[in-house]
């Protein structure tokens, strides 16, 4: 018999609140504590890395796993969680192939879950996206009727006004960088290849009411992480740093580059027009990965404004706090926002050992006022989703 390891031997992503659950549960009528607001209503979703086999070399590389409670009419109805049964589940198919090419339809699907034009979508940074039933059974892969020719971005932005969706594909080859469009009907209609400097990882951009926002960022492909198996990404002092953007609907042609202080974006706040300029809240890291991809710094919330006038960026920090996982109110992506919410990773923090504290915080920011929750001893916050108790 097997051996497990040691707990406390574990990398912080396999120990602790973060440890792999082995096992698909299926249950109704699940007990409340308290009371669940009328307004709660419809389907939650989340998703992350949960290797079948219980080991991954890296957070990001475990397969996916959707967790869903039903909420209705003050009940929670039912709960379940399944894994995305891709070929690299079900097959372990590898996605980078012996010649360095790759196969879109090989995913582990791990990082985000969301829906679009009645389609629910399971989604990783490096492949197609995975369709699921609303009971979190397996589809298959959704290449938008074989439209799309790259990886789909786990952070696509659904625009309120339009219904578009907007999403890019990154690549440690050439196209390095390719932005989508799909209708508000799910059919892609637009691609185009934006030029950047090399292969950097782009995990998320923003959009306004007018452009679009990408980061090109010194964190750039390392064939020699990648030959280790690991995440293939490093620091790079050299690639330098520059926010590119565009308007919503251009091309390669349109875009403009400005340079910004050396950093790494996981996830934006938001963005918006104001005039001739362009405000964009993001938890900015600044640096990250310089000795390889497993330790994570602070990031804090930082704020640039692009003055498209002047072809400058001012920077600004915001909060003294570390944070990650910022969102705002869906109603208001890509435009002007007060508030904003994000996890704090609190000093006291145990990271490393699979139990970290944090917070949940509400930032206005239109007074600089903040408001903290803390879930209790034994309990971290997951990434914020706002719940409108209206429609306005």
């Amino acid at each position: 018999m097997a051996t497990q390891p040691a707990a406390e031997t574990l990398p912080f992503h396999l120990r602790g609140n973060f440890a792999p659950v082995h096992e698909e549960v299926t249950a109704f009528d699940l007990p409340v504590e308290g009371a669940i607001p009328p307004e709660l209503r419809g389907l939650y979703l989340r998703n992350g890395p949960n290797p079948k086999t219980g080991s991954s070399p890296h957070w990001f590389l475990g397969d996916g796993i959707v967790h869903g409670v039903r909420l209705e009419d003050g009940r929670a109805a039912w709960y379940r969680n399944r894994w995305v049964r891709t070929r690299a589940f079900e097959e372990d198919a590898e996605w980078l192939r012996p010649d360095a090419s790759v196969d879109r339809t090989v995913a582990v699907a791990n990082t985000n879950v969301i829906c679009h034009a009645g389609r629910i979508l399971a989604l990783v940074e490096n492949a197609f996206p995975t369709a699921l039933t609303p009971e979190l059974d397996t589809v298959g892969i959704h290449d938008f009727a074989g439209r799309l020719k790259t990886a789909m971005t786990a952070h696509p932005k659904l625009c309120p006004r339009t219904g578009e969706l907007l999403f890019f594909g990154y690549h440690f080859a050439p196209p390095y960088l390719t932005l989508h469009r799909a209708d508000r009907e799910g059919r892609l209609v637009q691609s185009e290849v934006i030029e950047v400097r090399g292969p950097s990882m782009m995990h998320d951009f923003a959009i306004t009411e007018r452009h679009i926002v990408v980061m090109d960022l010194p964190i750039v492909f390392d064939a020699e992480l990648a030959l280790q198996g690991t995440m293939p990404y490093r620091w790079n002092d050299a690639y330098g740093a520059r926010v590119g953007i565009l308007p919503r609907g251009g091309t390669n042609a349109d875009v403009r580059w400005l340079e910004v202080e050396p950093c790494y974006v996981f996830h934006p706040l938001n963005a918006y027009d104001d005039g001739e300029r362009v405000v964009v809240d993001v938890a900015r890291y600044p640096e990250l990965w310089r000795e390889g991809p497993q330790r994570f710094d602070p990031a804090y919330l930082h704020r640039w404004t692009l003055d498209l006038a002047a072809d400058k960026v001012t920077e600004e920090t915001l909060d003294d706090r570390p944070v990650e996982f910022p969102r705002v109110d869906e109603r208001l992506v890509g435009s002007a926002h007060r508030f904003g919410y994000a996890v704090v990773n609190l000093p006291e923090s145990t990271v490393d050992t699979g139990h970290p504290t944090t917070r949940l915080v509400r930032y206005d920011l239109a007074t600089g006022a903040t408001r903290e929750h803390d879930f209790g001893p034994g309990r971290a916050a997951g990434e914020g989703v706002f719940v409108p108790a209206s429609e306005r």
